[in-house]
């Protein structure tokens, strides 16, 4: 798969999601406002029957108090009260209602009469059971409130002080809340006067509607966290491979140009040996021989390498472990690679600062690793090498230090640079020869014997490459 592929894919996924994330929003937004307006309705349901049973125990006292007061009372008159109260003009001729009118003492035609005689303990009730037989078992404020005084004569259920005309300084903030709640519903307004009205608010009302939706909020979130990560993961999957594949593929061709080389060479000794004019010519045959054995070491070598990195991989490798002197076997190394250095006029420095250069290691793989340090630091730097090699102890161990000037590397470069197969880009040239086997190499070899590696670097300056070497190894197989 192509970049241009993979990068559609991606913009169609991520699209993809954003859209699922916007409509389950939408929907449990619209769910929310769903379960608000039934919310809304029970509880106007609610206030509707709590109205209809004040009104009955209005009239119910209106007429207690009628009794009390009307010492000419019978059952006659309750029926003038209940008629005058309940429909007061409803085809009532002057003289009968005049009659009646004398008939009811006066405070009681007052429409504040039915307000002020309330059973708060009654509306409690009332309020509580209506709002339980809907499910809302939630907190709830609430308070009557007068049109005459202009504020609430009680509020859950206790009277409050109330001094006409200066209400606005007597509002407490549950008072302010109430007043300006949603939830309201006018008292004995079949007078045509407005009395008073019950208003309720509930404080948690928010926190009751989420509950009902954070089920599914909850799951919508988890869900998408887990296809956001499996897509993330699956394209991190892909990039990988991708990466690997292209390193495999320039492996391939490395390998091939590596091979090709020794083997041209190869034959080409090997017809010359064959040819009449050389093969009577015993110095001529020894030389193209000593040709056609030097290549196939060479080869033999690059075969080694890769048998290698299998065996590493695979963890089919001793270390054998001996007291060794650092100093001494870098020195080794550089005599190793001096000629080449020198071949582009450069030069190989040295500054051993460790006082204690005994490590226990593997002599030849150590040995192995400053070859390819050394080696890697030469064929990247094209003109004029100069290489340092230096060493300082530290808590643990000895750390070696191999500095060049070479064309260094970009941060990208560096996170890469000991994966198997990964070799820094130069151009199109194929002036650096190798697998990119060499540095993956150094880095399971330090690792195995319980040490660091790192690298700093940067583009034009040259690269630094550090090892950490603890004194001590224990025998591993």
């Amino acid at each position: 798969m192509n970049r241009k592929a993979i990068w559609l894919v991606i913009g169609l996924m991520v699209a993809s999601m954003i859209g699922l994330v916007v409509l389950q929003m939408v929907w449990i937004r619209w769910q929310f406002q769903l379960d608000n307006q039934k919310f809304n309705d029970k509880v106007y349901e609610a206030l509707g029957e709590v109205k209809s049973k004040l009104d009955s125990d209005a009239e119910n006292i209106t007429l207690e108090l009628f009794k009390k007061k009307n010492k000419f009372y019978n059952s006659e008159g309750g029926d003038v009260i209940s008629s005058y109260l309940n429909k007061p003009s409803e085809g009532w001729s002057a003289g009968l209602r005049k009659y009646e009118l004398s008939s009811i003492p006066n405070f009681l035609l007052k429409p504040e009469t039915k307000l002020e005689n309330l059973n708060l303990e009654s509306v409690n009730l009332y309020l509580k059971q209506a709002l339980d037989s809907r499910g809302l078992l939630l907190k709830y404020d609430y308070g009557i409130y007068s049109e005459e005084a202009k504020d609430f004569t009680s509020v859950n259920g206790n009277y409050i002080a109330m001094v006409v005309g200066n209400a606005s300084d007597m509002e407490s903030d549950q008072s302010q809340i109430l007043i300006n709640t949603n939830y309201s519903i006018e008292l004995f307004d079949d007078l045509n006067t407005k009395v008073g009205s019950l208003k309720i608010n509930f404080p948690s009302k928010r926190s009751f509607l989420l509950s009902s939706v954070v089920l599914p909020l909850l799951s919508s979130i988890i869900f998408t966290v887990i296809i956001a990560f499996c897509f993330i993961y699956t394209m991190y999957v892909v990039f990988r491979q991708k990466k690997v594949s292209e390193m495999k593929t320039d492996f391939i061709n490395n390998m091939t140009h590596e091979f090709k080389t020794p083997i041209a060479t190869i034959s080409l000794a090997s017809d010359s040996i064959t040819s009449p004019s050389i093969i009577s010519n015993e110095d001529k045959v020894k030389r193209f021989a000593g040709i056609i054995k030097q290549e196939n070491t060479r080869m033999l070598n690059q075969v080694e390498k890769v048998l290698q990195m299998a065996r590493i991989d695979n963890q089919e490798f001793d270390l054998r472990i001996i007291p060794v002197n650092i100093h001494d076997l870098i020195t080794d190394a550089i005599v190793n690679a001096k000629l080449k250095v020198e071949l582009k006029n450069g030069q190989i420095e040295t500054n051993f600062m460790a006082k204690d250069a005994i490590v226990h290691v593997d002599q030849n793989h150590i040995a192995n690793i400053m070859n390819n340090l050394l080696d890697n630091a030469e064929k990247y730097t094209p003109e004029n090498p100069n290489i340092i090699v230096s060493t300082k102890n530290y808590s643990n161990g000895v750390e070696i230090a191999v500095k060049d000037n070479g064309i260094g590397m970009s941060k990208d470069a560096q996170k890469h640079v000991f994966d198997k197969f990964y070799r820094v880009h130069t151009g199109n040239r194929h002036d650096v020869k190798g697998f990119g086997l060499g540095l993956s190499y150094v880095k399971a070899l330090i690792d195995a014997h319980g040490g660091d590696v790192f690298v700093s670097s940067e583009l034009g300056k040259g690269s630094t490459f550090s090892l950490r070497i603890p004194f001590k190894q224990s025998d591993q197989t």
